[in-house]
């Protein structure tokens, strides 16, 4: 029986999971970093062949997900704005909405490949209170699919990862292996800020975007693919990304630059085209903020919050057609190095804190004139804990962020394969004829997800 996109999810129950002890209601701000996220939802979802009995496995899940909460509170509270108009987090526990739903599908037929059909709104819940939805599915099977949508105003990749992961722990009896860190202080700007110009190039005030062109055709939506990549093929790309005995690029490095010259050969009529990298900015800022007393509370790995740039490089599509990839990689290098520092975060913190109350957003993700050529975003998931997620009855055999942000820049993430190989699962959200170039130009590379594959 082949994959299918078009099946029926019933919902069988609603309830509001609290965290297990009492939190006092307290206000947690926000960090200037978490500022320049705009109010949108990311998603995540687990797949398990098999799990235990249907009622044991909701059991187990919403104790310890009660446990976790004690931890992570944050994920339990609302957000509401302050008086000048700003998102503030209220932490008082309203707690994390949960739906218990079968699915009248095994998970072998499920189309993955085609996540808008068979992962949104029927397995990734869509958040309408609160942090956190989190959804159990139950299949046909016998196994069963965990979906959460969290804020992202809340919580960037890392943070959410580490607490998917401590959700785990709890489960299992284990110890928390990273207990978060809620000190805004951490990210305080300078007083008084220091800052420059090259700010105004990666970000702006949201009142300096004009609005978006209406009555787009429907070739401009984007819709979203999983692939794979085998192992085999990401070191192909490494090597042909270094060249004359130069430093060899990273692999994530690598797989940007070949998807950057990929969506530069699309004939759109733009003469240029751009090309975003995510940063996260902890490593940058670890060494001044190490407390040596407490390093599990206060280093930089353990917080939780948004701690993330957005660096973009933009070519002409005919010049990223004629070189060769190594010269895209370092090209890519270069735009993202200025960001690999601990000054560029310490600005960037200080150019929000000059433009508030007025919200900002990264430059790439808008188009400030209609002739923009088209821009996509790559978000490095190599943390995905997709080895972590075990609620006691074994590790995911399948498992992916969903993220179809609803805006027209493009966003790709590659994350782990379960299969332990080497291979890569890549989350894509692009324009159709940018995916017709990945299955076109980038078919040798980029395999559409099928249950063969995952051995479903």
């Amino acid at each position: 029986m082949g994959s299918c996109g078009t099946f029926s999810v019933c919902v069988k129950k609603r309830d509001i999971i609290a965290a297990s002890l009492p939190v006092q209601d307290h206000w947690l701000p926000m960090s200037n970093l978490d500022l320049l996220l705009p109010p949108l939802d990311v998603g995540v979802f687990f797949c398990y062949k098999r799990s235990l009995q249907i009622d044991e496995s909701v059991n187990v899940v919403k104790r310890s997900l009660a446990q976790a909460l004690a931890i992570y509170y944050p994920f339990a509270g609302e957000v509401v704005q302050n008086i000048l108009g700003e998102p503030e987090l209220l932490c008082n526990n309203r707690g994390v909405d949960f739906i218990l739903a079968h699915a009248d599908i095994e998970l072998k037929n499920i189309d993955l490949y085609n996540p808008d059909e068979s992962v949104e709104r029927k397995l990734v819940p869509v958040k309408k209170q609160g942090v956190v939805t989190v959804q159990v599915t139950a299949l046909n099977c016998g196994g069963l699919v965990i979906g959460c949508s969290f804020d992202h105003r809340i919580a960037d990749a890392y943070s959410i990862n580490m607490f998917l992961t401590a959700w785990a722990e709890v489960t299992q009896l284990k110890p928390i292996s990273r207990l978060p860190s809620f000190r805004r202080s951490m990210l305080n700007p300078r007083r008084p800020p220091i800052t420059n110009t090259s700010y105004d190039n990666l970000f702006v005030p949201i009142s300096s975007v004009p609005p978006p062109t209406s009555h787009l055709p429907a070739t401009n939506h984007l819709l979203s693919r999983i692939y794979y990549i085998e192992a085999k093929d990401i070191d192909d790309l490494q090597l042909n990304s270094t060249y004359n005995g130069n430093p060899k690029r990273s692999k994530i490095v690598s797989f940007i630059a070949f998807l950057w010259k990929m969506i530069a050969e699309c004939d759109d009529g733009f003469d240029t085209c751009k090309m975003g990298v995510v940063v996260d900015g902890r490593e940058r800022l670890e060494k001044v903020n190490v407390d040596l007393s407490n390093a599990n509370s206060f280093s930089m790995q353990n917080y939780f919050g948004n701690v993330l740039s957005i660096p973009y490089g933009e070519a002409k599509s005919s010049e990223l057609k004629k070189i060769s990839l190594s010269l895209v990689a370092d090209m890519v290098h270069d735009f993202v190095c200025p960001s690999l520092t601990e000054e560029h975060f310490r600005g960037l913190i200080d150019w929000v804190e000059l433009h508030r109350p007025e919200p900002a957003v990264a430059k790439i993700y808008t188009k400030m004139n209609e002739n923009e050529g088209e821009a996509v975003v790559v978000s490095s998931g190599q943390r995905f804990p997709i080895e972590s997620v075990d609620f006691g009855w074994g590790k995911p055999d399948f498992g992916s962020y969903h993220f179809p942000w609803g805006g027209q820049t493009g966003y790709v993430m590659p994350m782990p394969s379960a299969k332990k190989n080497g291979d890569w699962i890549v989350y894509m959200h692009l324009l159709q004829k940018h995916l017709d170039l990945v299955e076109t130009i980038g078919r040798n590379v980029f395999k559409p997800l099928t249950s063969s594959y995952l051995n479903f």
